[in-house]
């Protein structure tokens, strides 16, 4: 079986960020950041359940819109994140529309927010009946850097400088489920959904004994198992897929200690490449970071894969430019040149 996370870039390296991590063989999904994804088709952005936005810089938050027009009327919950200021810059988009007639909607239609300070996370609910007004009391909790924790995965988040607050993500599965096919058929088992209810059981620590369902054709009785006897006859247990979302980050010594430490080990590493060295006293000034701190950046952390994007239109002609560069720093021999204490 496959990884779990299939993670794509939805734009390419010099339009807006975003990026879109579908689950294989379910219907959901994770969106980092949401800029312009008039790309993504709607059944991948219905599939969502979670955004989380470094931001609310137009180009990483002007496509919420598309994503709010998709779910209005339907039967969803669907739940934000970003930084300092967030609960601010979403209901000021929430208040650009009229709502005088959704109380006439059939399905229920939640947002759930939460605004990520160092210390603590505020969280609202905007009920789309209510015309997206907050439904109660913002809820005030401790913030510990997990912006989500589910029994499978989490994602933890850190707060990086851009001359404004922004957040990197690190998406962790906490162990991989392999389901194997030739043990399914010497029990005369066949894939399907009740596959990805055990896998829940198992992410959960259900009792071994629990009985497990499985139900066959119309005219078959349901055959039943003991979580533990499945577990050993078809499953076998491997290290979990990790990955890291950075981007428009000032390239100083604090920011780049934090995203090593955040991005540690993982195995895909998707990272902004804004500017050229060359260009390095632009790159303080716009607060990004170059293609060569984005290489160093993958090498330090230990990165398996990484990706770039998010390049000025000042290298339209040249992109290759930013890619040589950062492969240098990431292949490098010799003692890692920290720029940083």
């Amino acid at each position: 079986m496959g990884p779990t996370f299939l993670p794509r870039l939805v734009n390419g390296p010099f339009d807006d960020p975003a990026l879109f991590v579908p689950f294989r063989h379910q219907h959901r999904a994770l969106l980092f950041d949401l800029g312009d994804i008039a790309t993504l088709p709607s059944r991948d952005v219905l599939k969502i359940s979670h955004i989380f936005v470094t931001h609310t810089h137009m180009d990483h938050f002007a496509g919420f819109d598309r994503v709010l027009r998709l779910m209005l009327g339907r039967d969803k919950e669907l739940f934000l994140v970003g930084p300092q200021g967030f609960l601010t810059n979403l209901a000021g988009k929430l208040a650009g529309y009229c709502w005088n007639l959704v109380e006439n909607y059939a399905h229920r239609f939640v947002l759930h927010a939460t605004e990520l300070h160092p210390d603590r996370a505020l969280t609202c609910r905007y009920p789309c009946r209510k015309g997206f007004r907050p439904d109660g009391e913002i809820i005030e909790t401790p913030f510990t850097g997990m912006a989500l924790n589910e029994p499978n995965l989490r994602v933890d988040a850190v707060h990086l400088d851009h001359g404004t607050p922004v957040l990197g993500f690190a998406l962790h599965e906490r162990f991989h489920i392999n389901i194997l096919n030739v043990a399914l058929a010497r029990l005369g088992l066949k894939p399907g959904a009740w596959l990805n209810h055990l896998k829940e059981m198992i992410y959960a620590g259900t009792d071994p004994k629990t009985p497990v369902e499985i139900s066959g054709s119309p005219d078959e009785k349901p055959r039943i198992f003991p979580l533990g006897e499945l577990e050993a006859a078809i499953v076998r247990i491997s290290a979990g897929q990790h990955l890291a979302y950075i981007t428009d980050s000032a390239g100083s010594p604090e920011n780049m200690r934090k995203i090593i430490a955040i991005a540690e080990g993982v195995d895909q590493l998707f990272i902004e490449a804004a500017f050229s060295d060359h260009h390095q006293a632009v790159a303080r000034q716009k607060h990004h970071l170059t293609a060569r701190q984005a290489g160093m950046i993958a090498r330090a952390c230990r990165a398996k894969q990484y990706h770039l994007f998010h390049f000025s239109p000042r290298y339209r002609e040249h992109p290759d430019l930013l890619e040589v560069e950062a492969r240098a720093a990431f292949t490098a021999k010799g003692a890692l040149d920290r720029p940083f204490p």
